[in-house]
């Protein structure tokens, strides 16, 4: 009967563990098969951004090492098969339409639930003692606006900058860049084309790079782009273009 009961015991637990992942902006880490897995439920309908950041520290220095393709799932995860010699700790930042983002909570995987069931150690649910600690509850996240690319002039998958624009046939367009400081990149003249690529090794470096598109002399829009590193994903930037930290 005893054995019944804990063979019972042990499946609840892998059940529970299955299915119970924290709702965004809140995640679950944990370790799985030697990697860190990274979970969720997804209860929003306008996300338009899953972006995965780690960190030796908890509070900052956070990287983003990847993002989510389907955003619209109800549940989702990341695993993270790198293993490091110090603790690294984990945060999810959500983004929405509209440019409005929300960080997680910085997270240290906890511990895989174990295979044996001579491990697994009785719990006890707390109860309402009068002389019991009580942790205050964590604030919620805070909602800020997030760089939001321009739909004329952005960047592609291989980090080169790409220039869309309508009617080249009936309009003149001048695009110029320029460094953040305002120190003069370069210009183009006189666009005939309504989809040109410009090579990133024309911006010198990776980084920040404020542009002003005209059409006949007129300012059309000023804005900024963003080239990352190559071999990086591009990262959460905040609504003035600079990495969030």
């Amino acid at each position: 009967m005893f054995k019944y009961i804990l063979i019972c015991g042990v499946f609840l637990m892998l059940y529970h563990n299955s299915f119970c992942q924290d709702t965004l902006p809140e995640v679950s880490v944990t370790y799985f098969s030697k990697k860190v897995l990274i979970s969720w439920t997804n209860p929003f309908t306008s996300v338009t951004n899953i972006i995965i950041q780690r960190s030796p520290d908890s509070l900052k220095n956070f990287k983003t090492i990847g993002s989510v393709l389907n955003v619209k799932s109800k549940t989702n995860g990341f695993s993270d098969y790198n293993e490091y010699s110090t603790p690294q700790y984990y945060r999810v930042l959500t983004t929405f339409e509209g440019g409005t983002y929300m960080f997680s909570q910085s997270h240290k995987p906890g511990i895989e639930l174990p295979n044996g069931a001579s491990e697994i150690q009785e719990t006890y649910e707390p109860r309402d003692f009068p002389n019991l600690i009580k942790i205050p509850p964590i604030p919620p996240p805070v909602v800020k606006n997030i760089f939001v690319p321009s739909k004329m002039v952005y960047i592609d998958k291989e980090n080169n900058v790409i220039i869309s624009l309508q009617n080249v046939e009936k309009k003149v367009y001048t695009i110029k860049f320029f460094e953040p400081d305002g120190t003069f990149l370069f210009e183009l003249k006189k666009i005939s084309e309504p989809l040109l690529t410009l090579d990133k090794v024309n911006f010198i470096h990776a980084g920040l790079f404020n542009f002003e598109l005209y059409a006949d002399g007129i300012p059309l829009e000023k804005h900024q782009i963003y080239i990352p590193k190559d071999g990086q994903p591009m990262p959460a930037l905040d609504a003035s273009g600079h990495e969030l930290k």
